[in-house]
């Protein structure tokens, strides 16, 4: 399976101390980062520490001075980023596009900033504004959710129904947190078993379809052929079912998408 060179996470700091060192324009933003996600900014490293601080952001000028912090803080069990020093940082901060609750982080791993903004500048004129009015809705759905399909396999397919390109819920439509009651009480999609082929025409996740792609996310089961590329089933649902091709006896439910390679 292919790598990654960071682990994305989301961690929750409302009302936990978090070390910020520093001052001026690299350190102002950082704490205003922290103040933002409910941090309380703690700028004395060892009161941090005394306080039980998780967290730390080092900013000083000289180089030496963030290393020799960094040190001392990663002694004692705090996660560091030191801002624009990636190779002395245990995290990194993404460009973040906040449609509360729904949050799109970009990261570059410090590579790039800049790129990380542009990203997220694209987005955030695609994404509607009301977007996370959607998520809150569907949020507070799960109770009536789980009443109308009992099922967890049937529950995800009427939301991938729901959810996809011209479905009810379209993510895109600025109207769809409007349409979650309605969509519940209305007849039920169809959800019967679905089993459809991938033919790969390279080993290049690129080379995938609009479509296939799509499949590979929605796919309850993967049926695999031999030797296709850990690339390709990185595009997969990672909780998805893995079988191999050859050994298929059929009885899968839900969505089944046989990955073949050309021959």
């Amino acid at each position: 399976m292919a790598g990654v060179d960071s682990l994305p996470l989301f961690h929750r700091i409302a009302g936990a101390p978090v070390i910020v060192l520093g001052q001026g324009d690299m350190a102002e933003p950082k704490r205003r980062l922290v103040e933002r996600a409910g941090g309380e900014v703690i700028d004395d490293l060892q009161e941090g520490l005394d306080r039980g601080a998780r967290l730390a952001f080092v900013a000083h000028d000289s180089r030496k001075a963030c290393e020799a912090d960094a040190i001392r803080l990663r002694c004692a069990g705090v996660l560091v980023n030191v801002v624009d020093r990636p190779e002395l940082c245990d995290f990194t901060t993404p460009s973040i596009l906040d449609r509360n609750p729904l949050l799109v982080a970009i990261g570059t791993g410090g590579a790039s900033a800049g790129l990380a903004k542009h990203i997220r500048l694209r987005l955030d004129a695609l994404l509607p504004p009301r977007l996370g009015e959607l998520a809150r809705a569907l949020y507070a759905a799960r109770p009536r959710l789980r009443e109308r399909w009992p099922d967890g396999a049937d529950r995800r397919r009427a939301l991938d129904t729901a959810l996809g390109p011209g479905g009810l819920l379209d993510p895109l439509d600025d109207s769809s947190a409007d349409k979650v009651d309605d969509w519940i009480a209305g007849a039920t999609p169809d959800l019967a078993d679905i089993r459809t082929a991938i033919v790969l025409s390279s080993d290049d996740p690129d080379d995938l379809t609009l479509r296939q792609v799509r499949l590979l996310g929605r796919a309850d089961v993967l049926l695999v052929d031999t030797d296709v590329p850990a690339a390709i089933l990185d595009r997969a649902r990672a909780d998805a079912e893995r079988h191999p091709l050859a050994s298929d006896g059929g009885g899968y439910g839900g969505l089944v998408v046989e990955l073949r390679r050309a021959r």
